[in-house]
């Protein structure tokens, strides 16, 4: 076990006030924040452990502790991530339905399903009820752990054995599930089961079946759905991005099209909405029109988020403009949303290029050396010198431990997002 898992440990048994105030608390949403940006496991240990236990939402810290989850995991730590889990079953919100799914979801995040169906199965002797929401997130806890081919087993079998009643979120668990395994004839049997029972068909389950069906190129399907959605009026921004996603490679006017469908339906095209658009105009070599796009979103309170950066990064460098590439790179550090390394080790290429922007490569370097996962370094180190940018100042830290390697794919996964 860890130092900081022990520590965490501690701080949950903490009753004396002396204990309790050797911790600095900080809120649920202050905690979020750090841990987003946090890949070392034992630091975002340290910060979950950090958090207010005065929280009054049982799920107030879901979020908190999924992220911690997800470090420990991409780090192979599951002896200390079952550990963490279970001493939250001492708290005496374990009673609380709401506070007891969250334990059988996070299992399900590390892709510890036999975990969380024991967990699951241990409701009665710890006296909580059950009901579909602790049944859901055990159906979440097995799509989270790509076993999608159990969730139908585990859909028939509980319900009879419980007495459990699956809702709408249940059902729509389900016909994940089976869009996962390209089973889509099965996913519309489900719709089609939900309407005998008199279960509502939700904009969501709707729309994985939309997304499923254009991944697999059922695009005639696909717009049947889409028709039956607009019917039902249920067509909403998530649905109309997975449309813009299919069309956006036809070219701009196809997204805008379908952005000015969402703003005359009363819907506020997001962020991805516009990324996509974004995109398109940059794969045609439109950079004045994909540049328009990126300043609107902070004039219409939409933030970018790490794909927006990427993007636009990625095809001004394609273009040649590593200036506007540099420009973009320094708001993605002020949000927070920094781009992958391949994405900035093509910038800095081509900074280092010319002597008027030989400056900015090294300043560049000197950031992601700071914001980067530890075992990047060397990496950066090599671009740095392999440019001739490397200086006699130049950062000499060790080499990352294998526990921060592992941390350092789930950064590259989330710059996605």
């Amino acid at each position: 076990m860890s130092y900081s898992l022990a520590r965490h440990l501690r701080h949950l048994s903490a009753s004396s006030s002396t204990t309790a105030a050797a911790f600095s608390s900080i809120s649920v949403s202050r905690a979020k924040t750090k841990l987003q940006s946090e890949f070392d496991p034992d630091r975002a240990l340290e910060i979950y452990s950090s958090v207010s236990k005065d929280y009054t939402s049982p799920l107030a810290s879901r979020y908190a502790q999924d992220l911690t989850v997800r470090r420990l995991a991409k780090c192979r730590r599951f002896d200390d991530i079952e550990s963490l889990i279970e001493s939250h079953k001492n708290d005496p919100k374990i009673t609380q339905e709401p506070y007891f799914s969250t334990l059988i979801r996070s299992y399900g995040i590390a892709g510890m399903f036999q975990h969380a169906l024991r967990t699951f199965e241990q409701m009665e002797e710890i006296g909580t009820p059950r009901s579909s929401i602790s049944f859901n997130a055990l159906l979440t806890a097995c799509n989270q752990s790509k076993l999608f081919d159990q969730v139908p087993k585990q859909f028939d079998e509980i319900p009879k054995k419980y007495g459990i009643l699956p809702d709408k979120v249940s059902y729509g668990i389900l016909v994940k599930a089976y869009c996962e395994l390209g089973l889509t004839d099965q996913a519309f049997a489900v719709l089609k089961e939900m309407g005998e029972k008199g279960v509502e068909i939700t904009a969501i389950t709707f729309t994985t079946i939309l997304d499923a069906l254009y991944k697999l190129g059922q695009s005639d399907k696909a717009e049947k759905v889409w028709h039956e959605m607009k019917k039902k009026g249920c067509l909403d921004v998530g649905a109309y991005n997975v449309k813009i996603m299919f069309v956006h490679a036809g070219g701009p006017e196809n997204v805008k099209a379908l952005i000015d469908e969402m703003n005359n339906a009363g819907l506020k095209p997001d962020t991805i909405s516009y990324n996509y658009l974004m995109t398109s105009y940059c794969q045609r070599g439109m950079m004045d029109e994909a540049k328009k796009v990126y300043a609107e979103l902070e004039e219409t309170g939409r933030h970018p988020n790490a794909a927006t950066y990427r993007s636009l990064i990625y095809y001004s460098c394609r273009n040649g403009d590593f200036e506007t590439g540099y420009k973009v790179f320094k708001q993605s550090v002020y949000r927070r949303k920094i781009p992958d390394f391949g994405t900035l080790k093509h910038l800095v290429e081509g900074l280092a290029q010319k002597k008027k922007t030989r400056g900015d490569a090294k300043g560049l370097i000197r950031t992601v050396k700071k914001k980067f996962p530890a075992n990047f370094l060397n990496a950066w180190r090599k671009v740095e010198q392999d440019l001739g940018l490397a200086g006699s100042n130049s950062s000499t830290a060790a080499a990352a431990s294998s526990s921060t390697t592992a941390a350092a794919a789930d950064h590259v996964q989330e710059a996605t997002s």
